[in-house]
């Protein structure tokens, strides 16, 4: 990335934390996801949800959270950091935790896959942070995290077919947050799990279908979410033949461009606008997969650029039907250019 791109810097980390730390203590509006089984099962978010009822619903706040985490790391010792400290000290309480934990062990489809796997990633990135907080922080989250593992594994044994959706069902990027959690924290067991799963849906591919994406409220990409899956479980020459093959209008500079959401006070038309961030990071992903000199990779990543601005653009331009989750997939593109060229 170019020195000068102004999104490289810890001042756009800034307006990221600062979307979680308006998100994550806002009560409401509240999308509440509850199956009543009696009378008493009914009551208010906070009640239900005593750690993540904040950021407009479940998967969002546990989201917010992990991006809460990662400032920890890229903006240490400021302000901001501190902030961000102070609340998640006093959200990871192991008691509300543990009511979080018990819910998810009652309600095996809950936030099943898309919460279930950023529970996991909020994990990864505690353990990242390292150090007495993160350790005791990972303590707490522990039975939460070991809730939503037995329920991911045994939905993963028996999916059948991968969900190839745009959304929060989609197989292909929660298959990537559990794998990056397993391999990280010393998970071998599940990491075997993912994989197998991931050739088993994906490994067979050809000819997706690029041509009939976006739908009207999709988020992620679901061709370029198996892809970047796929960079993670194969060497960049069989990765190389693989995407030939899912992709083969990419020779001839076949690539998606940049989406505008027509209303930002839809909470599901602004999907969009994520969908902007997410194909960038996944296109990242691509191109540091591929081996070096492949001749895709330049026009991949000037198509990641092309997505990155509107994506980045977007966190100012609407209200909070966009704000209260798309911080996160700003700060989640940003942790994957890190790691990759380009």
């Amino acid at each position: 990335m170019p020195g000068d791109d102004p999104f490289s810097s810890d001042q756009h980390y800034a307006r990221c934390a600062q979307l979680a730390l308006e998100g994550i203590p806002r009560r409401h509006p509240y999308h509440l996801t509850l199956v009543v089984r009696e009378a008493g099962d009914l009551a208010p978010p906070d009640r239900v949800h005593p750690v993540f009822h904040g950021c407009f619903d479940w998967h969002s706040a546990v989201h917010s959270h992990w991006l809460l985490v990662r400032i920890l790391r890229v903006l240490k010792g400021t302000d901001l950091a501190d902030r961000s400290q102070s609340l998640l000290e006093r959200q990871f309480d192991p008691d509300a935790l543990g009511v979080e934990a018990e819910y998810v062990r009652r309600s095996p489809a809950f936030e099943r896959p898309y919460g279930l796997a950023w529970v996991l990633a909020l994990s990864h990135e505690v353990a990242l942070l390292g150090g007495a907080c993160g350790a005791d922080w990972q303590d707490r989250l522990q039975p939460l995290v070991e809730a939503s593992v037995a329920n991911l594994v045994t939905w993963l044994e028996k999916l059948g077919t991968p969900m190839r959706t745009g959304t929060h069902n989609q197989t292909a990027f929660a298959l990537t947050l559990i794998y990056d959690w397993a391999c990280a924290t010393g998970r071998p067991g599940v990491a075997g799990v993912c994989t197998r799963r991931a050739v088993d849906f994906f490994g067979a591919d050809r000819d997706y279908p690029v041509h009939l994406e976006p739908g009207g409220e999709d988020f992620l990409s679901a061709s370029l979410a198996a892809c970047s899956l796929m960079t993670r479980l194969m060497e960049p020459t069989s990765f190389a033949t693989w995407l030939d093959r899912v992709l083969p209008g990419l020779r001839d500079g076949e690539l998606p461009e940049p989406v505008q959401p027509a209303d930002r006070t839809d909470g599901r038309l602004t999907h969009l606008d994520g969908l902007n961030l997410s194909r960038a990071w996944m296109l990242h992903d691509l191109a540091g997969a591929l081996p070096e000199g492949d001749p895709r990779i330049e026009a991949i990543i000037e198509s990641a650029h092309r997505h990155e601005r509107p994506g980045f653009a977007s966190l100012d331009l609407g209200g909070y039907e966009g704000g209260h989750w798309l911080g996160t997939f700003a700060g989640y593109l940003l942790e994957r250019r890190k790691r990759l060229p380009g």
